[in-house]
């Protein structure tokens, strides 16, 4: 076993800001599946101006995939702008979920 797979990679934190149409055409139903799929903890949630917030959290390769997958969005949408920027790992979240929904 070579020493990479030994050891951890160390979890990142990444805020996605995601704007186009991406609200109204099952976007953050998208992300929660994608981010489940790559074993992505955080959340997603529509912001007031129309554009949707992704907070993830995994290592640099599923973050990267994430942020791929963002860019395509599910057929319906259109995506115009996938703007990134680091954040904070939150120690306790360990899955991924949709905030804002009731």
């Amino acid at each position: 076993m070579a020493l990479e797979d030994r050891i951890p990679e160390k979890i990142q934190a990444r805020r996605f800001l995601v704007r186009g149409r991406v609200q109204g055409v099952v976007y953050r139903w998208f992300v929660e599946r994608e981010a489940h799929k790559l074993g992505v903890a955080g959340w997603v949630r529509n912001q007031p101006n129309g554009s949707v917030e992704v907070l993830a959290s995994g290592s640099r390769e599923q973050l990267a995939a994430l942020s791929a997958r963002l860019q395509a969005g599910p057929r319906a949408a259109r995506v115009d702008a996938v703007d990134e920027s680091e954040a904070q790992p939150v120690p306790d979240l360990k899955t991924f979920r949709i905030e804002g929904v009731w």
